[in-house]
């Protein structure tokens, strides 16, 4: 799956939100100043493009649906992210956050939490 860009991911995140939508739709959950409407259905035009959108036509005007999930990208992408900046281990992640103070003590007992709880039913589903 291509990564998306920061355009084509803010209009995604309006489409994950909404379900699906016309252009004008989209523009509606931007704050001002709001792109132009060209500008979006140029985006929204190579979304579809990369397949990450369909679309219904009405007439000359077009519905715009995703066709990947926002967790189905978030997994993909948080995997690249994982890979190209943590030698792929979810390890080196959670440890680099935890040693720069990005999660707190509360955070990283709640993870812990729902670890034991994963690792609890994983070993019974063995």
């Amino acid at each position: 799956m291509r990564e998306l860009t920061r355009a084509e991911e803010q209009i995604m995140q309006v489409l994950w939100k909404i379900k699906k939508g016309f252009v004008k739709d989209i523009l509606e959950h931007f704050e001002e100043p709001k792109p132009a409407y060209n500008t979006i259905s140029t985006i929204v035009r190579i979304l579809q493009d990369k397949g990450f959108v369909t679309h219904k036509a009405y007439g000359r005007t077009h519905e715009y649906i995703p066709v990947i999930s926002k967790s189905e990208y978030s997994k993909t992408h948080l995997k690249t992210f994982v890979n190209d900046y943590f030698s792929n281990s979810f390890e080196n992640m959670v440890s680099f956050f935890a040693k720069e103070k990005s999660i707190s003590v509360k955070e990283m007992e709640d993870i812990m939490k729902i670890m034991e709880a994963e690792v609890k039913k994983q070993k019974l589903n063995k």
